[in-house]
């Protein structure tokens, strides 16, 4: 069995591939070749922890396995991420193990590259302005994968401790950016795309404060009862998502389907937009929504991808089980 080190991963895994990998794994998922597997997901009842697995299996891309981890609220005033995991890649045909890769940094990339790749094919082509609302540890990952897809300007930006969004604007100042902080209001007045990436149990945006022609991505709900918007702006918007079973079930669009304001079957995979089956934006005015609630099969793909640079490399190590 090979393991991959977080420090091999960081060495050799770019925001490009992952962007790479997440787009195809999304494009297999909607033809049916890849599939996740139910999410298991538990408060620990010590630490105040969440812990469970996210695992799948691709079938175009011969990747079977799972992400196992969870969030550590306590972990930041131990000089460690909150979150926290690690792959296992398994042989599809033979059952046996195959990888153990680090996890922490490819969910960071993996994440930032999925509301990417949302960007890429809904955001019109002339999004000059950056919104981002909230600026925990995932947020300059979000900043620059965004960067790398559209040609952006400026950047405005929100989160509930103004004094934490340092981070994102070195990391505007690192893609060349304008930055500025800014109120929830104006980031919905001014930006051409808005990333929501916070824990939040509350809506943050509401319909009346976002511009006609926006392309949202709602990042941080994946789990029961979290919640980043208005249920009236995502019932307004055209909802595009990774997996529609997880959008309804524990991502933002959870909380329209239950209020009756949005139907499930209403909800466009990702995936069928980049197949080229669904046209994705339709006019210059249309608000746009990908709801990434986060797939154990994206972590299998950017995980994949780090084994085999890393076997290339000589940066893998083989260990005898």
């Amino acid at each position: 069995m090979l393991v991959v080190s977080e420090e091999a991963c960081r060495r050799l895994i770019t925001p490009a591939l992952a962007l790479e990998a997440v787009e195809a794994v999304f494009a297999a998922m909607a033809r049916g070749d890849a599939r996740n597997f139910p999410v298991i997901r538990e408060a620990l009842g010590h630490a105040d922890a969440l812990y469970g697995f996210k695992s799948g299996f691709d079938a175009s891309a011969m990747l079977l396995g799972l992400k196992s981890g969870g969030y550590w609220p306590g972990n930041v005033a131990r000089g460690l991420t909150n979150h926290q995991s690690v792959v296992a890649l398994f042989d599809p045909d033979t059952g046996q193990a195959r990888a153990l890769v680090g996890g922490n940094h490819l969910t960071a990339l993996r994440t930032a590259a999925a509301s990417a790749v949302s960007i890429k094919h809904l955001a019109r082509p002339d999004a000059r302005v950056l919104g981002i609302i909230g600026a925990g540890h995932q947020a300059p990952f979000q900043l620059r994968a965004a960067a790398a897809v559209r040609a952006f300007e400026r950047v405005v930006a929100w989160n509930r401790d103004a004094a934490k969004l340092d981070r994102l604007e070195a990391a505007a100042r690192d893609c060349g950016l304008a930055f500025e902080p800014a109120d929830r209001k104006r980031v919905g007045a001014e930006a051409d795309v808005i990333i929501t990436i916070t824990s939040c149990f509350e809506p943050l945006m509401m319909r009346d404060w976002v511009r006609p022609g926006t392309h949202i991505a709602a990042m941080g709900t994946d789990t029961q009862g979290k919640q980043e918007l208005d249920p009236e702006l995502v019932s307004a918007a055209s909802v595009f998502t990774d997996e529609v079973a997880q959008s309804v079930a524990i991502g933002e669009a959870q909380h329209a389907v239950k209020a009756g304001l949005l139907r499930a079957d209403a909800i466009v995979p990702i995936g069928a937009v980049i197949n080229g089956d669904h046209a994705g934006r339709s006019g210059a005015d249309e608000i746009t929504l990908f709801d990434g609630t986060g797939v154990g099969l994206q972590d299998l793909a950017v995980a994949g991808a780090a084994v085999e640079k890393a076997e290339a490399a000589g940066l893998a190590a083989r260990v005898a089980l």
